[in-house]
């Protein structure tokens, strides 16, 4: 029970509104407690299920120690498996994406249908059971075009969240896009640093000129404002409101996720250069071009970017204490064509440049943090209410799924 006992002990003596103590973005055993207590057990954003829009059409993911294929099924249900075979463990799928009519194990060709019951397995003997050999299935649940899955046995509650997302994602359309472009970054920093920079626009101005060309620096914007709207985003909200486009604040009881379409800065309709719009055939049925952007989190693994001619879904994967995944997937109308509709470069290069931007800072700051002369400095409440509520959350997390196990054990 060494980390946990390392977590609590560091948790009590965590002074609120300050960045965590070094051993939260360094240490292994405090890595392999976040994998253990938040990774393993919360609900995890995974792939748009544009990605798999027909029957075979499979994903796969790690998260950990673990391996996951997401297929859809000839019925048209979207599924999720560990991805190893129930004969003598070998992966099924190693592509990255593919599509297969049946999930066959490339070991001993131990054959699965695509919701993952056994259909054949050679010379097993008249006393095996096929039914008691289908893959191991993982919770999964697609919510308005995304796709989410948790490892734990006994999933921690969704509906709620599944509800509300339904609501104000309806109008962009997910489940008639397609994925124009993807990234994925390797970022060597932890996963929480990667989010903490996330929550904060604080440094925007001195590391992100394309992304400030149309997205607002103001705190009220990535902020938690816990209070009373300011006149300008009142305003926005109403408007959009009126013509029955959710957009209004709202942060969940746990803070654990959060909507809200913000606008743009004045004159800019999408993340460009310019401020113009990326696609000329929008994904959705957003009524203002000038709508601004759906801005919508899920801890810990996506933030997403909603916007009248196109979407971003990010996804965040501890890789290492220090190593995290950023994939990055840009989506537009599934019927829009490439060099007609939108051109590649103008719809990916703020996203790719800021990706890339913060992918710096994190690394500049996971240095810093390595340094013996590091001692957890004072947020500011005006620029990094996000962040502050950020570790908040994770604090809690982690101690609620502790403390348990330490109780056990005594």
């Amino acid at each position: 029970m060494q980390a946990e006992h390392k977590a609590l002990a560091m948790l009590q003596e965590r002074k609120p509104g300050y960045a965590l103590e070094q051993g939260f973005y360094v240490d292994p055993d405090i890595f392999a407690l976040d994998l253990e207590t938040i990774f393993y057990r919360e609900w995890l954003f995974a792939i748009p299920a544009c990605e798999v829009p027909k029957a075979g059409n499979y994903v796969t993911h790690k998260i950990g120690a673990y391996r996951i294929v997401i297929v859809r099924g000839q019925d048209g249900e979207i599924r999720a498996f560990h991805n190893t075979c129930r004969h003598r463990g070998s992966i099924l799928c190693k592509a990255q994406k593919g599509t297969a009519p049946k999930l066959v194990c490339p070991y001993h060709q131990w054959t699965y249908e695509l919701d993952g019951s056994l259909l054949w397995a050679r010379d097993m003997g008249s006393d095996f059971d096929p039914g008691a050999h289908g893959l191991k299935t993982v919770h999964c649940r697609e919510v308005a075009g995304l796709v989410y899955i948790c490892l734990a046995e006994t999933p921690p509650a969704f509906d709620a969240f599944a509800e509300l997302a339904e609501t104000y994602l309806a109008p962009h359309d997910l489940a008639n896009a397609k994925v124009a472009f993807e990234s994925s970054i390797i970022e060597n920093g932890n996963w929480k640093l990667v989010w903490e920079n996330n929550r904060e626009c604080y440094h925007c101005g001195g590391n992100h000129p394309a992304l400030c060309r149309s997205f607002p620096d103001d705190p009220n914007v990535t902020g938690i404002s816990g209070g009373d709207m300011p006149e300008n985003l009142a305003a926005h909200f109403a408007r959009l409101e009126a013509v029955n486009l959710p957009s209004a604040f709202t942060l969940a009881e746990d803070g654990q996720y959060r909507l809200a379409r913000m606008p743009l800065k004045s004159g800019a309709v999408s993340y460009t250069m310019t401020g113009k719009a990326a696609v000329t055939k929008p994904l959705g049925r957003v009524p203002f071009a000038d709508a601004g952007a759906l801005l919508k989190f899920h801890y810990p693994t996506t933030w997403n970017h909603f916007l009248p001619d196109h979407s971003l879904v990010f996804r965040v994967t501890p890789i290492s204490p220090m190593e995290t995944e950023v994939t990055t997937k840009w989506l537009v109308h599934k019927d829009a064509v490439e060099g007609r509709d939108y051109d590649l470069k103008t719809l990916t290069e703020v996203w790719t440049a800021t990706n890339d931007e913060d992918r710096r800072v994190v690394e500049d700051n996971q240095h810093g943090i390595l340094s013996p002369a590091y001692e957890p400095g004072p947020y500011s409440r005006l620029q990094e209410s996000g962040v502050i509520q950020f570790v908040d959350w994770y604090c809690e997390a982690l101690r609620r799924r502790v403390q348990p196990l330490m109780l056990a054990a005594e």
